[in-house]
């Protein structure tokens, strides 16, 4: 693949830094690389020397596909190319808007085009933008006031009935507060104050509404928070979920949906940056070639190193992992090749080195950046010659091993500063695949949240809380420099130390929530000469201490709802009429706050 002025390389570094064009990932054959788009302009990919995007494989015409970025949408059209393309699975004829998460095929040639960051759009008659603008709304009044917003995504397929036809008919089954615009190939519809068996409700009733004029009709439902607060990546979601569906039926999207089942391993993937990636290890996983992995750490790097060992033909040998950071440079050698008695002061027997314990199977180096110059010569000898000497030994031992590597650093730098060998990267990186980081994943991100939250309670042998709007909101803002590893420490923490069957921003560790700081007492002030009893001053009311005022809210709500079910004996349509709450809105409550119907405290 070629650069251009047009468009240039992002590596895993810079994509940390805001940029105010979108890109695309572009996986071809054992590669993947982030491209800038303009911020402005025309795009020509394929084969030709003179392509914007130059790519190699043959299943490619030379001049394939123009992609157009006008007034911040990014348009692809196909140029009478041999093979065509597809849009998240569908062969395209015409320009077709590219969405945020969209797939495109062209041949062996995959483009995602990555979520983008929320936009501000005019408000303009009710259209894709526009229901951007009210969605995005919806949920500032989500995180502002703790509702509850869902999305139900309808995917029409390819219909011959007039898109202004299917919304008419949407619209007539929904309230006046619901929203519906056509995106693509799907209609979709915002929800407010929605969520559970309501909102399933209405999605299967659009469904029969639109079933007798699109007979392939389905339909996928998030709600936020708990499917999250960013609303392109819930659309996605949403149709995503949608897609999944039989002709007919509805796809309620969450964590089950997405697990991926590697043998003994479950990795949750659900990007659709990710199930691409995955999709790469998959095929690069059949051959038999190193493989370089770039990604932060706690990226996940570990589970797509097995995921390659998994759906690889050595899945039945052994899987090592060796944290090349962890290695002292005086033990790094033995811990790789093994050691002789005696090689030096405490080795009382031999031992074999990782190298020989992975033969057979697959051998994990992560952080191989650290290791030393030396010992790496001595590691691109044994990837070269597929042999190994102990420490302290002079017999050469064959191995059969497959080296999967990864780092955090980009090597190319690094061979660049001297600190790590050339021929080795070479060596390592006959394929590259680069794991966005959890920041860059909107759509995981509440969804590991809630399965982390879930799996810690089932240990500790109590219910899941329930994350507030609040505090999904503090999690989707944080930068996340530890990724999937600190995101799950995070959820440990909480199941331990939440209280109640919510969780609040208090109740996460710092620093994703900070409590205001206490003004500082003021300075005493010097001692007055005493006069008398009487005139002792008396001493003043003690400071006072506060909390978050939704969590003082959120205790008196649940306190009053209590209290008026205990009044009518469990009755709810008396208790919500004693403290002016609607019914559908106590009922939510009940819900939220896990109070049995009759008033007895926390339900099971």
């Amino acid at each position: 693949m070629a650069s251009s002025d047009s468009i240039e390389t992002q590596d895993a570094r810079s994509r940390a830094a805001p940029d105010e064009r979108g890109s695309l990932l572009v996986l071809e054959g054992d590669s993947s690389e982030f491209r800038l788009l303009p911020r402005s302009g025309t795009l020509l990919i394929g084969r030709s020397s003179s392509a914007d995007i130059r790519v190699e494989d043959l299943s490619v015409s030379r001049e394939h596909a123009r992609i157009t970025v006008k007034e911040g949408e990014t348009w692809i059209a196909d140029l009478d190319s041999h093979n065509g393309i597809q849009v998240n699975g569908r062969s395209v004829r015409g320009p077709q808007l590219l969405q945020s998460g969209a797939v495109v095929a062209l041949g062996n040639v995959i483009l995602v085009f990555p979520y983008r960051k929320e936009e501000q759009h005019a408000r303009p008659a009710l259209d894709a933008a526009a229901l951007r603008v009210r969605l995005a709304e919806e949920l500032d009044r989500v995180r502002s006031y703790e509702r509850t917003v869902s999305v139900c995504a309808l995917e029409l397929g390819v219909s011959s009935v007039p898109p202004a036809e299917l919304v008419r008919a949407a619209s007539d089954a929904l309230r006046p507060m619901d929203l519906v615009a056509q995106v693509g190939t799907s209609l979709m519809v915002v929800l407010p104050e929605l969520e559970g068996e309501e909102a399933e409700e209405v999605a299967r009733g659009l469904l029969e509404v639109l079933s007798p004029r699109v007979s392939q009709v389905r339909a996928g439902l998030v709600t936020a928070p708990q499917d999250g607060l960013n609303p392109e990546a819930l659309l996605a979601a949403a149709q995503a979920a949608a897609l999944k569906a039989q002709p007919g039926h509805l796809c309620v999207s969450g964590p089950g949906l997405h697990w991926l089942r590697l043998g003994t391993h479950s990795v949750l993937v659900a990007d659709s940056i990710m199930v691409e990636l995955f999709n790469q290890l998959r095929r690069l996983a059949a051959s038999h070639i190193n493989i370089l992995i770039h990604g932060e750490t706690g990226a996940g790097k570990e589970n797509a190193a097995w995921a390659v060992h998994h759906w690889s033909p050595r899945a039945g040998g052994p899987f090592v992992v060796r944290n090349c950071a962890t290695l002292s440079r005086e033990l790094a050698e033995s811990e790789l090749f093994g050691h002789e008695r005696g090689a030096f002061t405490g080795a009382d027997r031999a031992r074999e080195g990782v190298f020989e314990q992975a033969s057979g199977g697959t051998l994990f180096l992560d952080e191989v950046a650290e290791l030393s110059l030396e010992i790496q010569a001595k590691l691109l000898r044994a990837l070269e010659q597929q042999r190994i000497t102990r420490l302290g030994g002079s017999r050469e031992r064959e191995v059969d091993v497959r080296v999967v590597a990864a780092t955090h650093r980009v090597l190319t730098e690094e061979v660049q500063a001297g600190r790590f060998r050339q021929d080795l990267y070479y060596r390592l990186s006959a394929a590259r695949v680069m794991l966005p980081p959890l920041r860059d994943r909107p759509r995981e991100l509440p969804l590991l949240a809630n399965a982390f939250l879930a799996q810690a309670c089932q240990r500790a042998g109590r219910p899941p809380p329930q994350l507030s709007a609040s505090a999904m909101g503090a999690l989707g803002a944080f930068g996340w420099p530890g990724n999937v590893r600190e995101l799950k420490n995070v959820m440990e923490n909480v199941a331990a130390t939440c209280p109640g069957p919510i969780v609040e921003p208090s109740h996460l560790p710092e620093p994703l929530y900070r409590a205001p700081a206490a003004s500082p007492a003021p300075e005493p002030e010097p001692p007055q000469p005493r006069q008398d009893a009487a005139a002792d001053t008396p001493p003043g009311p003690p400071r006072r201490t506060f909390r978050p005022l939704a969590e003082e809210v959120h205790e008196l709500e649940r306190q009053r709802i209590l209290e008026a079910l205990e009044t009518t004996g469990g009755v709810q349509t008396r208790a919500a009429q004693l403290i002016g709450m609607p019914l559908r809105t106590f009922a939510f409550k009940l819900k939220r706050y896990r109070i049995s119907s009759r008033g007895g405290g926390t339900a099971p």
